[in-house]
């Protein structure tokens, strides 16, 4: 009789042998899962890193107001400027964002674009319109979904959205404001450089939301296509009216977390002092394209 029939005769051993038998049918099925490619769904959101930074400025009260939510079909991130100046600003800044969020985590999957802008948008606007009760007020909005590699957006008034993209920051909405017109209308030779320059209200917002006559909000006619590495911005022109596009350049080119990166925005604006600085917020996505 040979050796190993042995040992396997020895009752002794029986405990041994289960175990070793043990391992082995663990370690056969290890292997063969291995060999089975993983099937990963291309919309699921991924990695997404999500950073935000806010700053009152030199204004008496935080008009701004943003929110991000990731759900198992996408990523949805919204900042709203309330309009300085107006009693009604905050109200309706934070009833806007509330708005398109409650109407993001209510779906179950990934909504048509067009139609969850402009649904709601208009329920944001009469939802403003409610709660400001008379009260003057108003306020922009610039929203992202993410879907894989896929970025869809919507926006109204002069908050803007951006890609950073191999050290370049990539412009993508336009800005709903009197200079923007004035601008097309100088490219046409309508009026003088000189004239758009100078008109008093250029600043002025031609499209917001908290009014009657609110209409429609400006909607990507198609995706965005995201690269690796790519950064997603949204900010409030309390950013970009105090930082220059080579200062925001500069810290999103660096190798660190975007909390970080809106946290060291946010820093240099305030280093600057500016008498009449605004209330300025920041968002920004990363990875996981």
């Amino acid at each position: 009789m040979s050796t190993f029939m042995i040992l396997w005769n020895d009752k002794e051993l029986t405990p041994y042998w289960v175990i070793l038998a043990g391992c082995l049918s663990i370690g056969l099925l290890l292997f063969v899962r291995s060999r089975i490619p993983v099937r990963q769904r291309d919309d699921r959101p991924v990695g997404v890193q999500i950073g935000n930074g806010q700053t009152i400025g030199a204004r008496s009260e935080q008009d701004d107001y943003f929110a991000c939510a990731v759900e198992p079909y996408g990523v949805l991130a919204v900042l709203a400027d309330g309009i300085s100046g107006l009693s009604g600003g905050k109200v309706a800044s934070t009833t806007a964002v509330e708005t398109f969020i409650r109407e993001f985590e209510a779906l179950d999957r990934f909504p048509d674009p067009d139609e969850f802008w402009s649904e709601s948008a208009h329920l944001a606007n009469q939802a403003i319109l409610r709660n400001l009760l008379g009260v003057p007020g108003g306020t922009t909005l610039v929203s992202v979904m993410i879907r894989g590699r896929n970025l869809y957006w919507g926006a109204v008034g002069d908050s803007i959205l951006s890609v950073f993209r191999q050290g370049e920051l990539i412009p993508i909405n336009h800005k709903h404001t009197l200079e923007s017109q004035l601008e097309e209308q100088y490219m046409s030779g309508q009026i003088s450089e000189q004239e758009a320059l100078d008109n008093p209200q250029r600043k002025r917002l031609v499209n917001y939301l908290g009014y009657d006559h609110f209409k429609q909000m400006e909607i990507a006619d198609e995706p965005f296509a995201l690269h690796p590495a790519d950064k997603i911005v949204l900010c409030s022109d309390g950013v970009y009216n105090s930082l220059t596009e080579m200062e925001l350049e500069t810290i999103l080119a660096q190798s660190i977390p975007p909390f970080d990166a809106a946290q060291a925005i946010i820093d240099l604006i305030e280093e600057k002092q500016l008498v009449h600085q605004d209330n300025a917020t920041i968002i920004i996505l990363e990875q996981g394209w």
